[in-house]
């Protein structure tokens, strides 16, 4: 049950570490040269053919790099440049994201790497080796856990633990080994095995006096603990962690800040510490910043390209739109057709047997027309019903994700403009320009109050759990009590988390509205791959015979959303005795992209 979210937090932790070892990919592939240069056994064509190879490498053009690099293999040269060139060719096609090539050049590169490594006597070229061996096992670990392959991708990673670091560089890998063993074995629930890996990256960071890296690494060792539940010792871990980088500066520095507040704010809510709330704004004010100056030097370096690359996006943006539009005018005129076909069909099968009991055979012909008619109009009201519901949540999250991400950040970048010119007035700033920094001030907090509105951002960050909880703690008074049950829920996909919310909310509205009660309870579990929910009150109740015959969408669209999600709806109701409502909804699990 837990796997998604141990699988989410895995990738947490590679976003943070991995950072650093990837910046290496670049300077693996000009230190070729200098490899060739020591071993003095390549002609200069040669030689120049792959200095050649590795610019075009390095200026993106990677099928003349892939063409050159193959040819230069077919030609006489020595082991040590045929390892590197086939190190290049690997890692072209890392670039272009295919794994399984990417891995077979890598397993060549390594077998030549480790033949030739045998066969030195020099200690500077031992060192230099050694250092390419930890590289590359680390790259096929790597490109073995996207394919998914975890046995092969934690032998590598062991690998790459196996060989004597020589410098910092070498170190950095282990690093970067260390923390991944940690992630796989957090998912299998090995938590044991996860601490010790975990544990070793940060004594490498903290030999190498990396600071940022180490708290990056604290932080997993915290949400290792939190995933056992152990919240002082999380709450432990990450402070350290956010001590160790205080004083640092950078925008790396910056984001691992950032994820520390946001975690070490989860943490504190489940030990019920309103001082979460704190550490989360602490944790959005960060994000805000970082996005904010993301945008002052994207106005400084790109200047009109803002306005083309929006248009461009705003153009691929409408073409999407088309292309739905076509395609559900496509499945329409399919439908259409269909339905056609099957209506003439029947009409032929009369007008063939029409002597053969007539009477009989129109009844049945057009009963069976009735039944194909009436499944059609349901399914398209549903369809109808279910579009409308989808179409409003997402517009409502993207104007909620507009506001905030992309208004919000143009207010604040405006404001910094302002402040700044501000600087420039030696006799005083003028009142106009104190007011509209003011106004610039106040719509910005208007703006991200209205787009946590449109969306729960309790939600979002937190799930349903929390959400549910919110919805009770805030429609509770003295006139309607608002109780929650909830079992074993966990994140899923944020789609159904939205949809199953918004099911909610509708019963929570119709029991505020229409049945005078002084007591509800929703509750929630999740049982066989299934969300269960029941709500019930003690108000008035409703004659159950009358919601077929209602008017307008209420419950309809909650049917509708229901049985489009693939689930029951079961009403109990009798006046003057209270409501029930039951829904089981199939479990839709959380996509996950592995970053690497």
């Amino acid at each position: 049950m837990k796997k998604r979210k141990l699988l989410i937090l895995i990738l947490i932790c590679f976003n943070l570490l991995q950072i650093k070892a990837y910046d290496f990919n670049k300077r693996e592939a000009l230190s070729f040269k200098a490899s060739l240069l020591l071993f003095q056994e390549i002609d200069s064509i040669g030689l120049k053919e792959f200095s050649r190879i590795e610019k075009l490498f390095n200026e993106n053009k990677y099928t003349e790099s892939l063409d050159g690099a193959l040819n230069l293999l077919k030609k006489e040269i020595n082991n040590e440049a045929r390892s590197q060139t086939t190190y290049l060719i690997a890692e072209i096609y890392r670039k272009n994201n295919n794994n399984s090539k990417s891995i077979t050049y890598y397993r060549k590169s390594l077998k030549l790497l480790l033949e030739n490594k045998s066969n030195l006597k020099d200690s500077k070229f031992l060192k230099f080796k050694s250092i390419k061996i930890i590289n590359v096992y680390l790259k096929l670990g790597n490109r073995y856990l996207r394919e998914e392959q975890i046995d092969s991708a934690k032998y590598y990673y062991n690998k790459t633990l196996s060989v004597d670091a020589l410098n910092e560089k070498a170190l950095s890998y282990q690093a970067s080994a260390s923390t991944n063993l940690s992630g796989l074995y957090m998912k299998d629930s090995l938590y044991d095995l996860a601490k010790d890996f975990a544990v070793r990256a940060i004594k490498i960071h903290k030999k190498r006096n990396n600071k940022v890296s180490e708290a990056a690494a604290k932080n997993i060792l915290a949400s290792i603990f939190l995933e056992q539940n152990n919240y002082k010792e999380a709450k432990k871990s990450y402070k350290e962690a956010l001590s160790l980088i205080k004083n640092e500066k950078g925008d790396r520095a910056l984001r691992v800040r950032e994820r520390l507040y946001y975690n070490l704010s989860y943490n504190l809510y489940k030990l019920k510490d309103y001082e979460a709330f704190d550490y989360q704004e602490q944790s959005y004010f960060i994000k805000d910043s970082l996005r904010d100056r993301e945008v002052r030097r994207l106005i400084e370096e790109l200047g009109l390209k803002y306005d083309f690359d929006s248009k461009k996006e705003l153009l691929e943006q409408q073409q999407q739109v088309k292309l739905f539009k076509e395609k559900d005018k496509v499945r329409t005129t399919v439908v259409i057709g269909i339905f056609l076909l099957i209506v003439l069909l029947f009409v032929i099968g009369y007008y063939n047997f029409r002597q053969k009991n007539l009477e009989l055979k129109l009844t049945q012909s057009e009963l069976l027309q009735n039944q194909n008619l009436d499944k059609l109009k349901s399914e398209t009201q549903a369809r109808v019903l279910d579009a409308i519901l989808n179409g409003r949540e997402s517009e409502r999250k993207e104007i909620a994700e507009t506001l905030h991400d992309s208004v919000s950040a143009l207010l604040s970048s405006a404001n910094l403009h302002l402040q700044a010119t501000k600087k420039q007035f030696d006799n005083g700033v003028p009142i106009e320009v104190l007011k509209t920094q003011k106004i610039i001030t106040e719509a910005s907090q208007k703006i991200r109050d209205l787009s946590h509105t449109l969306v729960s951002s309790v939600l979002l960050k937190f799930g349903l759990n929390f959400a549910i909880r919110d919805i009770a703690e805030k429609y509770s008074n003295s006139e309607l009590w608002l109780d929650t049950e909830i079992e074993g829920l966990r994140r899923y996909d944020q789609k159904f988390e939205i949809k199953t919310y918004n099911i909610i909310q509708e019963f929570v509205n119709n029991i505020l509205k229409h049945s005078k009660a002084s007591n509800a309870v929703i509750k929630l579990k999740e049982k066989d791959g299934q969300i269960l929910v029941q709500v019930s009150d003690d108000g008035v109740g409703f004659d159950q015979t009358k919601i077929a015959t209602k008017d307008g969408l209420g419950i309809n669209q909650i049917e509708a959303r229901i049985h489009m999600m693939r689930g029951k709806l079961s009403i109990i109701s009798y006046k003057g005795e209270g409501t029930q409502i039951k829904v089981e909804l199939p479990i839709q699990e959380k996509e996950v992209t592995n970053l690497f």
